[in-house]
């Protein structure tokens, strides 16, 4: 009876977390723009305690009580290359980086256990070794989608750069600062360089030196066209050179870049072509040309005999 029970909690609760996660960010929104609206209004703790998400009021704070445990089992080198990924995935969710120990490290404790009990009973030894696998498994998955996720938002940046610059170049060119066309890339285009560049707005009206603060922003990217950009628009500015033809000139630039890596991505086309040609493809054709011809041949054999 209380193997059921356990699979039953478990189940409903990672489904409850799984739904919060994909309805977090638009929750985050709307709640902030509550808060925003209720300024003026005198509401009492516990009614702005309610109007909070179920994420913020029970599974962050559990998640919290529980990092505290895997935070000071974990070595602090892996911490700090956690929170650097954390960093370049743009903070999913909103997770920090003990946040993410928490669910890892709950993930490899919880889910053997659950394998373990549901499996022991038809046959022990499969049923340590699937708790071993799912306790591996619970370690990799999370790095393998914060890698994944480093990767997609990487390759966004990437792609919509070319644009970005466009857009820059027009601006600086028709006469508005450096800063205000950031303002107006800013406004006209979303995505995750729209949000590095608000972020680096704002560093800057903080009083944090603009050569600073776009070296944090290509350290927080880790995209080499944008890198490149970074580098070209502080030299310009610390050269005296013109911002305008800096841009114009990184625009050409990181345009023929992209149409480089697209003609190199269909050169490996017919490359990665060959293995499903070689193993799916061509068994098929082989059996449709050659098989009537040995079931002839064998049919003729067949009636010699």
């Amino acid at each position: 009876m209380l193997i059921p029970i356990v699979v039953f909690i478990v189940v409903v609760g990672l489904t409850l977390l799984i739904t919060n996660y994909a309805n977090l960010r638009e929750r985050k929104i709307k709640d902030r723009l509550q808060k925003y609206a209720q300024l003026q209004k005198e509401v009492l703790p516990r009614e702005v305690e309610l109007q909070q998400s179920f994420w913020e009021r029970l599974i962050r704070p559990i998640l919290q009580k529980v990092a505290v445990i895997f935070v000071k089992l974990t070595p602090i080198g892996f911490k700090d290359s956690l929170r650097k990924k954390l960093v370049l995935a743009g903070h999913p969710f909103d997770l920090e980086a003990k946040e993410v120990l928490a669910i890892q490290g709950s993930m490899m404790v919880i889910l053997p256990i659950v394998v373990f009990l549901i499996v022991v009973q038809f046959a022990w030894q499969q049923a340590i070794l699937l708790a071993i696998v799912s306790a591996v498994a619970s370690y990799l998955m999370p790095q393998f989608l914060l890698s994944k996720k480093i990767t997609e938002r990487q390759q966004e940046i990437q792609q919509t750069l070319p644009d970005v610059l466009d857009l820059l170049t027009v601006s600086v060119e028709a006469g508005l600062g450096f800063d205000s066309a950031l303002v107006k890339v800013v406004d006209k285009i979303k995505g995750p360089i729209s949000e590095e560049f608000e972020r680096l707005l704002q560093e800057i009206r903080m009083g944090k030196p603009r050569r600073d603060a776009m070296r944090d922003l290509g350290n927080r990217t880790n995209v080499e066209d944008l890198a490149n950009f970074i580098t070209a628009i502080v030299q310009a500015d610390k050269l005296g050179v013109s911002i305008g033809k800096v841009l114009r000139v990184q625009s050409n630039q990181i345009r023929l870049k992209r149409k480089q890596r697209a003609e190199e991505a269909a050169m490996k086309a017919p490359i990665k072509m060959l293995l499903p040609l070689v193993f799916f493809i061509f068994p098929t054709i082989f059996i449709i040309l050659l098989g009537p011809a040995v079931i002839k041949v064998i049919n003729s054999f067949t009636n010699l005999n």
